[in-house]
This record gives C-alpha cells, sequence and structure tokens, in this order.
C-alpha cells in the first residue's frame, strides 16, 4: 500500500527508506563471517538470508540445536532479529526457516518432506506467474502437490516448479556456492573433461599445489590445513582436508599428504572441477641452515614423519608424553605435540607402559606393613616374586577432593620367576585403616 496510507492506519509506524545495496552488503559480510567462523560452506540467500551448511561441522558447536541458540543470541546483540532452521536440503531448510511457526526448527533426517507439507506453495521460492496459476487449480500448500502427477503438474505450474520441489525434497541437487574469503588462499583448476581415475587426480593435486605455492611465497605463509574440493558431473562434492605440525609450502611433502586421500574420493560420474584452499595459514619466513651445512648439529626435524603418520592413522593417535607437576603416576603424564620435544622430566624411576587405570591383583601375598607382595595372580595367571623393591610412598592430592586427604599408596618394583618386572602399589599404610582398603593394583610394566 501507499506510505501515507500505511501511516494514516498505523500513527506511530516506523517509516525508512529501502536500501536493497546496503543490505546485500550486509548480507555479503555476515556470510563472509559465518565462513571465518561457523562453516566453510556459507552464501547468501537473497534478499534476506544466509545459507550455512553445518555438514561435518555442527558438533564443533555444540550439535545443532545448540548452535541455532547460539546464532540467534549473535543475531539479538548485532540487532536483527532471525528464525533459523536446519533440514536435510537447503530447499526445505529455506522453507522452514521463512514459513515455520518457531523461532528455531530442526528437521529430522528423513522428516523434511513431512514438515513441508503444510507450508504455503510459496515456500518454494517459486515465480509469481506460478504461484498465480496454482491458486486458480486450487493448490495451496506443498502437500497439495505431492500426490499430483509431475507430468500434469508441470503443464500447469511450469517445468520450474517441479525443479524447485524436488531440490525441496532432496530428488535434484542444488549445490551451494560458497562465499570466497579473499583472505584465505585458494587456487582452482575447470577441466576439459571430467576424470575418475587416481593418477588424474593426482597430477591435478600436483598442478594445484604448484599454483597454490606461488600464492603463499608472495604473501609470506606456510600452510597447516589444507582442503581439496572436487565438483562432480551430477552436481555433488567430494572435499579432503590434510593437515601439518608445522608451516610448510613444500610441495612434494604435501602432495605426499593429499595422496593418502585419494581413496576417500569418490569421483562418480567423473570430477570437473577443483579446488585447494589453505584454510589455515601461519607465517613462514626463510630458515636457517647453517648449522645444518656445516655439520654442527644431527638432529632432524620429525614433522614430515609426523605429518605421513597422522595422515595415516589419524592426528589425535600420534603424540608425545610430557610432565605435569604431580605426584600422582596417571596425573604426572599428559599428550602434547608430537613435534616438540618436552623437558624437565623428574628423576624418578618409572616404567616404560604406564596403565592409564590401575587394574586390580587378585590372591595377594604379603607382610605388612612394608614388604613386597610374594605372590598375586593378575589377568587370570599366578605371578610368584623372586625380587622387590620398596615402598616408594605417594601420598594423595588433598586440594583436589576430600577422598585423598589421608590416601597413600605404596609403591613396590618387582621380578617374578619368568624374569617379568612390574610396578605394583597398595593402598593404605598397612597401619592406619583411613589410608586406604590395602588392596593391590598392577600399575605398569617395565621394560
Amino acid at each position: 500500500m501507499a506510505a501515507t496510507h500505511a501511516r494514516a492506519l498505523v500513527s506511530d509506524l516506523d517509516f525508512r527508506p529501502a536500501e536493497p545495496e546496503a543490505d546485500a552488503d550486509l548480507l555479503d559480510r555476515l556470510s563472509l563471517l559465518a565462513v571465518r567462523r561457523w562453516s566453510p560452506v556459507a552464501a547468501v540467500t537473497a534478499p534476506d538470508g544466509i545459507w550455512l551448511d553445518l555438514t561435518g561441522c555442527a558438533h564443533l558447536h555444540g550439535g545443532e540445536e545448540r548452535f541455532c541458540r547460539r546464532l540467534l543470541a549473535f543475531c539479538g546483540r548485532a540487532g536483527f532479529t532471525a528464525r533459523v532452521a536446519v533440514a536435510d536440503t537447503p530447499g526445505a531448510a529455506h522453507a522452514l526457516a521463512r514459513f515455520g511457526r518457531a523461532a528455531i526448527t530442526l528437521a529430522p533426517p528423513g522428516e523434511h518432506a513431512r514438515m513441508l507439507g503444510p507450508l504455503p506453495i510459496a515456500a518454494l521460492r517459486l515465480e509469481q506467474t506460478a504461484l498465480t496459476a496454482a491458486r486458480r487449480f486450487g493448490f495451496e500448500t506443498i502437500g497439495d502437490l505431492l500426490p499430483v502427477a509431475r507430468g500434469p503438474l508441470a503443464r500447469r505450474l511450469g517445468l520450474a516448479t517441479i525443479t524447485r520441489l524436488d531440490q525441496a525434497l532432496g530428488a535434484a541437487a542444488e549445490p551451494i556456492t560458497p562465499r570466497d574469503d579473499p583472505v584465505v588462499p585458494s587456487v582452482q583448476r575447470r577441466l576439459l573433461e571430467p576424470i575418475g581415475t587416481a593418477e588424474a587426480i593426482a597430477q591435478v593435486m600436483e598442478d594445484l599445489l604448484d599454483d597454490l605455492a606461488e600464492v603463499l611465497q608472495a604473501r609470506g605463509l606456510g600452510v597447516r590445513s589444507l582442503r581439496l574440493i572436487g565438483l562432480r558431473v551430477d552436481g555433488g562434492e567430494q572435499v579432503v582436508a590434510v593437515g601439518t605440525s608445522r608451516p610448510t609450502r613444500e610441495v612434494p611433502h604435501l602432495l605426499r599428504l593429499l595422496k593418502l586421500r585419494i581413496e576417500r574420493i569418490d569421483p562418480g560420474m567423473g570430477l570437473e572441477q577443483f579446488r585447494l584452499v589453505a584454510a589455515h595459514t601461519e607465517p613462514l619466513d626463510a630458515v636457517d641452515l647453517g648449522a645444518v651445512l656445516a655439520g654442527e648439529t644431527l638432529v632432524r626435524d620429525p614433522a614430515r614423519l609426523v605429518d605421513v603418520v597422522a595422515g595415516r592413522i589419524g592426528p589425535r593417535a600420534v603424540f608425545r608424553i610430557a610432565p605435569v607437576e604431580s605426584h600422582v603416576p596417571e596425573r604426572a603424564v599428559q599428550h602434547a605435540d608430537p613435534v616438540n620435544a618436552p623437558g624437565g622430566w623428574p628423576n624418578w624411576r618409572r616404567p616404560i607402559r604406564l596403565f592409564a587405570r590401575p587394574e586390580p591383583l587378585r590372591s595377594v601375598m604379603a607382610l605388612l606393613p612394608d614388604q613386597p607382595p610374594r605372590r598375586f595372580e593378575w589377568r587370570g595367571k599366578v605371578h610368584r616374586v623372586v625380587a622387590g623393591d620398596g615402598p616408594e610412598r605417594i601420598h594423595g592430592e588433598w586440594w583436589r577432593r576430600d577422598a585423598e586427604v589421608w590416601a597413600v599408596r605404596d609403591y613396590y618394583r618387582v621380578e617374578d620367576e619368568s624374569g617379568g618386572r612390574y610396578w605394583v602399589f597398595r593402598r593404605g599404610d598397612g597401619v592406619e585403616d583411613s589410608t586406604g582398603d590395602l588392596s593391590w593394583w598392577m600399575h605398569g610394566v617395565f621394560a
């Protein structure tokens, strides 16, 4: 209606001129923020929304529901009202966010068709001519379109309506073209013909790495995380990622890491476009090799070996053990960066293999209060001790919890008749009942 008519109906109407270009610029900056903070795939849905692909990254934000609540809180702090929907397809999420009844709508997997049924046909992003034709034929909701055969429906509402319906239901692909972050170095290749063999994919990887190395060298950066995105002929995407323990831009090393991921790529009918993104970079300056060339050092950098091993068995499976200020053995170590050698180890004699959780011993024979065990049963096998040393008394850390105020452990190094050497302890000092229940435990094995 006219602005004067609206003001006549509502005297305190907040009337402001529309600024489509400013709105588009704001959405673009929000999508760029989303790429950097929430998801690597984010795009603007004109004229008033943003698409976010949470595939593989929802757990980083505490799950879909928690992420949606945080997203609404962020929009509230920025002065916006928002509605958020999560669904299996972009079309379904678009419809539920704009025509749903709740501020947060989470469509369970496989249930988006049922949730789309009550929504009006306008939720399918149709042209005005299609909406007019739908009203003429008596179609009001998306559920009214589902039982109708596609041929007659296409003749009445147009082929674009069928495409939008299939996209919302997941029968047709609707890839999201992500917002490019100009700060993140990236290169891409479009192929004349689709490829699907491992050799061809490896060649494309090498070409992309050569191009990316030039970009990184010009910016003085090194890669810590790489993401290769392959676009298939059918519109699907194949994404593989690798990480490095130190910043680098050496093409042979990065190519070796990417080749370990080729078997995870499903080319389908063929891959026709590739994009290589340096998702995480760090400054990389020249390295001083004077001491190495002069033969003054023999210490080799384990970063390459760590990267290759982590690429095969996973980054969490490669680590070093670093000391922690604690007398309790299971608390005295922690996982550390496998590249950096930790120092400051105390001069305590500890077993090479220390169990994360002590294992109980049965049928233990020992003289109280200070003698090592003479016999014990562990993992169903009887061990007869021929030599022992100890005890090494360790008190509980009373500042952590009340149960350790009077707790005592007496550790012994023992050797059985077959030559096995073990690290066992007894709870309690053998005199005061408050120090422990006198149970025996296996905590480690010596070499």
